[in-house]
This record gives structure tokens, C-alpha cells and sequence, in this order.
């Protein structure tokens, strides 16, 4: 098979190709048939639908959705950043203060809405507010007719997408679709059951009962030692977290037996094939247009320069995840059982054209791809480091407190 170059991708952006595309299957790393478990929503509930597959309607449950896959992707791509085999520009907030619990790094590449986040937002830059310094303003006049800025400063949003919603200009700020898609199902989607239970060895019995104190545990089986209501009754206790069992049983204190149930609403499910399905548009690529110096025109040398860096850069993102998209969450670990070539859909009725692509190759696509960007005079900025607010600073020592008090941890 012929390997992915980049005079390919040059040819592509400047024809009219669509897109590249590859198709992964999948199976459950305990072999064909064993359960998964996918993703839950809102209400504990399985995304799942019926879709059309080669004519037949066929029942399919969401396992990794397209935000989810990008967010591995933008993960894979700051690995191979702080690894020092690729270098990006990166939007970087540290929280080192000394009054956090917990420190810790946001950069552009994890945070929720890339370079345009409210974190980096409250943050500042050389004393200036983020979005006031000339760094951030650059988001303030970006727009697909002129991503020269926010291609230096922030080029994966041009590949994952942006919306600054949480600028000035609140619903009307900058907009960028996605132009790197993937998503992950199951398909002949069978739902199953999971059954759970609980033997405690220290057999305490459901029938004692447990009351609100004030010591450290925060109850008692002493109605003596209780906190008492008005009325002088010892307040039964049901703060935990626990939904098994009534007020006042030890289950409310995550102690005595559990009782085995059937869950058949999250219970898994059994599928035919995980089937991952990644599109590079090269259509949304191509509506980007990268003027330089302040004219209002661009130069196609330029254009094609950074078109082609926007694609080396999805191309790497897919290529680098690819070897962590198998181990999606607990008790939905997949193995590859058949890695498809990326195709490239050009000509309206052709058969695509096949291409390999390996991670070292699509590391030096990309590292290609950049010098050829600057030397076209593009931008491509290093680490900006920002400093965060004082106020941001305290919200998160204020949360970070909360969370640690309620015994919900720090994360």
C-alpha cells in the first residue's frame, strides 16, 4: 500500500477532494461476545438507535462519542508536545499557587473550550488580562475568511473547532466547525443485565439502627449520644451517600449487607463489532483562508501552506490516538481487529485511493508541514504562559476546599 505524503495532501487540498477517511473494527478484548459497558447519560441511560449499515436497519449503542474522541486525540497530541516530537503553540494556565490542595496545568489542548476557555479568559498575560493582551485580542477578529492568528496561536481549534462564547462578544464570538470527526459504536447492539451484592465481614445487621452524632464519624448506634430534633427524638441518620436502605440503617453508612439485585437498564451490552468511523474533512479545511501582514487579501502560497499543516495536524491527531482508543473506560476495553488504510475521496464515483500511515510517519508529515508554514511567514507560536487571576485563583482554592470537606476529593 502506498504511504501517505505530503505532496498527497497538497494535491487534495488543492483539487477538490472531500476528505480522508478511515474505518477501524473493533472487538472486546475478552473475545467476541463478551459484555461491554458503554457510556451512560443523563438519567443513566445508553445512547442507542437504530442506523442504516449496507441497507439494513441495525441496532447500535454510542461507545465513544465525538467530543470524547476528540478529547483523546487533543490528549495523544500534548503527549507527543511535552515528549518533544512535535512542537505547537499551546495556551498554558498553571495553578501552582501555595494555597491550592491540589496543583495542577490547563492548556489549550484540554480545556473544555480550547484557546477561547473562561480559565484562560480570568487569566493573565504579562499582568494584562488574557483577552486584553495583543495575543488575545487575536481571537476577537477571527474568522474563516482570516484564521491567520488563530492558527498561531491556536491551530487545533481549526482542526477540532471553536466557539467563543465566553468572550465579549458572548454568542457572537468566533466560530469554527469541526473539521476532524470520529465516533465510536457498537453495533447488533443485545442489552444485558449486571447483578450486584454485598457480603459485610464484619456481619452488621441491617436491623440496627444508626443515629446523627457529633463525632468524627458524624453517626452513633447510641440513641444516647444522638443529636436530638425538637421534639427530643434522636435524629435517625441519612447523610451518606449510599441509596441503599432506609434512614437510620447502617447501609446509609456504606456498612451492612447488600441485599443482590438485577440492574437491567445499565447492565452492557453484547455487540457483533465496535466500528470506528474518522473523517478529515478537507472541505472545511479549504473554506480557511490565512491573509498575512493585515491585508485583506490572502496569498494562495500561504493558504496552501497552512491548509496543509491544518491537515498534517488532524492526520497526526487521529494517527497518534490511535493506540488509545482501546481501553475507553472501565469494563469497555476493545483490541483492533482490523485497522483500515485512510482513503482519500476525490473524484465523485471513483474508488477512494488507500493510503498507510504510521504515528512516526505522521509525526514527520507534520513537522514538514510547519516548516513549510513559517517559512510561508505563518505564525506558530511556542508556550504562552499565563498567569491565573487572583479571584480565579480563589475559586479554586474555595472549590477545591468544598470538595474536600463533602469527601468528594479534589478532582
Amino acid at each position: 500500500m502506498t504511504g501517505l505524503t505530503l505532496e498527497t495532501i497538497r494535491s487534495a487540498l488543492s483539487g477538490h477532494a472531500a476528505a480522508f477517511r478511515r474505518t477501524t473494527s473493533y472487538q472486546p478484548s475478552g473475545g467476541p461476545g463478551d459484555k461491554i459497558f458503554p457510556p451512560t447519560y443523563d438519567g443513566g441511560k445508553y445512547a442507542t438507535e437504530p442506523r442504516m449499515i449496507a441497507g439494513s436497519k441495525v441496532d447500535c449503542v454510542l461507545l465513544d462519542s465525538v467530543q470524547s474522541q476528540a478529547n483523546r486525540m487533543e490528549a495523544a497530541l500534548l503527549e507527543a508536545h511535552r515528549e518533544k516530537r512535535i512542537n505547537l503553540p499551546l495556551v498554558v494556565a498553571r495553578f501552582d499557587q501555595e494555597a491550592l490542595l491540589k496543583k495542577f496545568t490547563v492548556t489549550s489542548l484540554d480545556a473544555p473550550h480550547r484557546v477561547a476557555d473562561a480559565i484562560f479568559r480570568d487569566s493573565r498575560l504579562d499582568d494584562v488580562l488574557f483577552r486584553h493582551s495583543e495575543k488575545g485580542r487575536l481571537l476577537d477578529t477571527a474568522e474563516v475568511r482570516n484564521a491567520t492568528g488563530l492558527f498561531g496561536l491556536n491551530p487545533t481549534a481549526l482542526v477540532f473547532g471553536l466557539w467563543d462564547s465566553t468572550g465579549p462578544r458572548g454568542g457572537m464570538g468566533a466560530k469554527f466547525q469541526r473539521a476532524l470527526v470520529s465516533e465510536m459504536v457498537g453495533l447488533d447492539a443485545v442489552a444485558g443485565v449486571k447483578t450486584s451484592s454485598r457480603i459485610d465481614p464484619a456481619a452488621i445487621s441491617a436491623g440496627v439502627t444508626i443515629y446523627e452524632a457529633e463525632n468524627e464519624l458524624g453517626f452513633t448506634p447510641l440513641e444516647a449520644a444522638a443529636i436530638k430534633d425538637r421534639s427530643g427524638k434522636p435524629r435517625l441518620f441519612d447523610r451518606g451517600k449510599s441509596r441503599q436502605g432506609k434512614p437510620g440503617n447502617p447501609s446509609k453508612a456504606n456498612h451492612s449487607n447488600v441485599t443482590p439485585s438485577v440492574d437491567d437498564e445499565t447492565g452492557g451490552f453484547t455487540i457483533s463489532e465496535a466500528r470506528q468511523t474518522t473523517v478529515l474533512s478537507l472541505t472545511c479545511i479549504r473554506r480557511l483562508c490565512f491573509p498575512l501582514n493585515g491585508s485583506p487579501d490572502s496569498d494562495p502560497a500561504a493558504n496552501l501552506a497552512a491548509r496543509t499543516a491544518l491537515a498534517a495536524l488532524g492526520l497526526a491527531a487521529a494517527t497518534l490516538s490511535y493506540s488509545q482508543m482501546t481501553d475507553l473506560r472501565s469494563r469497555c476495553q476493545l483490541f483492533p481487529v482490523e485497522a483500515g488504510p485512510w482513503q482519500l475521496l476525490d473524484e465523485p464515483g471513483a474508488e477512494p485511493k488507500s493510503f498507510s500511515l504510521t504515528p512516526e510517519e505522521a509525526i514527520q508529515l507534520l513537522n514538514r508541514a510547519v516548516e513549510d508554514a513559517k517559512r510561508a511567514d505563518l505564525p506558530w507560536e511556542g508556550e504562552i504562559l499565563l498567569q491565573p487571576s487572583e479571584e480565579l485563583v480563589e475559586l479554586v482554592r474555595r472549590s477545591q476546599e468544598l470538595a474536600a470537606a463533602s469527601g468528594e476529593g479534589a478532582d
